[in-house]
């Protein structure tokens, strides 16, 4: 009997010293919780809670952890927006006062017949020209806008794609020849029917076409859809000047030239536009480029949305 009682006493003893370490440990560990969560809430995100799989207090650990990334991305994600805000302030300072500014000297040198003749009519087509830029340029900032706010509406229909596309084509020839462009369309004959919405995808193949003749100074252009049971696939390609491997991994960003010389077309809006509205079709667009060789840009387009 006294052997059973010295053997439950020990026991007994065991039980408590682990019970003692166990909530010495977990007071440790609350500890720490608390110190990460004041952390926390002074704005330092980079604070983790190391937690090991036998601890109780793992799961607190887990979601404390969890919540830190997510504000952290958060974070990040803003810093992002409030840096290409700036950028966009400093772009709407030259691609809207300036052009502006021009576009008054010009029409006031109409206006008060300082110009005439061949002259005045240059004066016209040159004012004519900056305005159509600045309607193009708020035009995108509006949409970017819109985008970037998640206040973009779609309607997405069912639309057969190559019939789109080739609709949507047909209103670039006259431009592509215009410009000196030859030109390539492979569209399928067959019927490809996918929820789309229409002025989304249009909107995807104007500023494509856009960017190759604006900024390509090439004089080829291909465009070619491939399709199958899953996705479809459309390429378009360029021989113009290309675009540098330093340039290429940024071509998406908003607000991004390639050239950043105060006399760089274009206003840094329109591929970021198409990446905006490519992801809403769930959707991929990739651009491959060889200087000197010319570009190509592929848009993968699940047919299930």
């Amino acid at each position: 009997m006294n052997a059973y009682l010295l053997f439950a006493l020990v026991l007994t003893l065991l039980i408590i010293a682990y019970l003692v370490s166990v909530l010495r440990h977990v007071r440790t560990q609350l500890t720490l919780i608390k110190d990460v969560l004041e952390d926390i809430k002074d704005g330092n995100l980079n604070r983790r809670v190391l937690a090991g799989e036998s601890d109780m207090t793992r799961q607190i650990c887990y979601g404390i952890n969890e919540i830190a990334i997510n504000s952290q991305s958060r974070f990040i994600h803003q810093k992002q927006s409030e840096q290409a805000y700036k950028r966009l302030m400093t772009s709407l300072s030259h691609d809207v006062k300036t052009p502006l500014a021009s576009l008054v000297g010009y029409l006031e040198a109409i206006e008060s017949k300082i110009v005439v003749g061949e002259e005045k009519d240059e004066y016209i087509h040159v004012a004519s020209n900056k305005a159509y830029h600045l309607k193009h340029f708020v035009e995108n900032l509006f949409e970017w806008v819109k985008l970037d706010s998640g206040e973009q509406v779609f309607h997405f229909e069912p639309f057969d794609l190559n019939e789109l596309s080739r609709n949507i084509i047909a209103d670039w020839v006259p431009i592509l020849e215009n410009n000196h462009f030859e030109y390539e369309f492979d569209i399928p004959e067959i019927e490809y029917t996918m929820r789309i919405d229409a002025n989304a995808y249009t909107r995807i193949l104007n500023n494509l076409l856009q960017n190759i003749i604006t900024h390509s100074e090439g004089e080829n252009m291909m465009l070619r859809i491939f399709e199958n049971e899953q996705q479809a696939k459309i390429v378009i390609t360029d021989n113009g000047k290309g675009i540098s491997p330093d340039n290429l991994p940024h071509v998406f960003e908003r607000m991004y030239q390639c050239d950043h010389s105060r006399s760089a077309k274009g206003n840094g809006l329109g591929l970021s536009i198409t990446k905006e509205l490519v992801s809403a079709h769930k959707g991929t667009i990739t651009a491959d480029s060889i200087s000197g060789s010319g570009t190509t840009f592929t848009i993968l387009l699940p047919k299930a949305l």
